[in-house]
């Protein structure tokens, strides 16, 4: 990879105010490009706002769309390139997904959908079968999002393909900045640390009109999973962290600390076998 300065958007979404949403998410933007970023990540669903509840269907959009074909006009426009959030509606059939975008800067928009649904949302989202990543000036990425994290296989997946950086976009209510903020550093530096990559999170912050609260926070971690910048303001605002090809290339250059090109996955896929049969 090459060196890269990135943003983490902690901000406060209305639940279906879309252009209100997409005001604010246009001003921070601007702020992360005038700090010198190349890439700026927004939290789980910022666009539409996040809910669980089937109404949100009402501001659901089809990729392409309205929301989407703003957002690279967006990008193209300020010459960053933009993560942001949405519930998206299928165009063959009533299923939405949790979904997040990424548009590029030179053009070319990459699409996310949440591969693992929480119990709350599972009545009203589907969940997405695909794992994409995206190159993006010498940086190779990977979005999970909220609940996703959870899953250690999804992020060694990420890994095998060759990411540098997941980046993991939350919607995820309750407690305190503090709090969440213990709650981030029990999975979020392992994953950074077992698949010697960086890993950069953020939540929404703010209450919504459907009775949500979220600690607003953001972090990023380096392959060795230490934290290397982090705001647990509860405020809306950003995280800015310098991404170094020379942190990566430490731990994968070094024999004892790089672990994936030592795994054994057909241990793994026999002894899997096995207990199941």
């Amino acid at each position: 990879m090459k060196d890269i300065r990135i943003a983490a958007a902690i901000s406060r979404s209305g639940a279906g105010d879309v252009c209100g949403n997409f005001e604010k998410m246009t001003q921070m933007v601007r702020w992360a490009r005038q700090a010198g970023a190349d890439l700026i990540c927004f939290p789980e669903m910022n666009l539409t706002g996040y809910s669980s509840a089937s109404e949100i269907s009402a501001v659901a959009e089809t990729v392409p769309g309205p929301i989407s074909q703003d957002l690279l006009r967006l990008a193209e426009t300020e010459k960053i390139a933009v993560l942001a959030g949405m519930a998206e509606k299928d165009t063959d059939s009533d299923r939405l997904f949790i979904t997040h975008l990424a548009a590029l800067p030179q053009g070319g928009l990459h699409v996310y959908r949440k591969l693992h649904i929480a119990p709350p949302e599972q009545g009203t989202f589907s969940a997405g079968n695909t794992v994409p990543l995206v190159e993006f000036q010498g940086l190779k990425f990977g979005i999970q999002l909220c609940y996703d994290a959870h899953f250690p296989e999804l992020s060694t997946l990420m890994a095998q393909k060759g990411a540098d950086l997941i980046l993991i976009p939350h919607a995820s209510p309750r407690g305190t900045p503090a709090e969440k903020y213990r709650s981030w550093l029990r999975h979020l530096p392992a994953r950074a640390f077992d698949n010697s990559l960086f890993v950069v999170a953020c939540n929404q912050t703010g209450e919504t009109r459907k009775g949500l609260h979220f600690p607003g926070i953001a972090l990023a971690l380096d392959p060795s999973g230490n934290v290397i910048a982090k705001d647990l303001s509860d405020r809306e605002g950003m995280v800015i962290a310098d991404l170094k090809a020379d942190a990566l290339d430490r731990v994968r250059n070094h024999k004892m600390r790089f672990f994936l090109p030592n795994r054994r996955p057909r241990l793994y896929e026999r002894e899997q076998q096995d207990h199941v049969s």
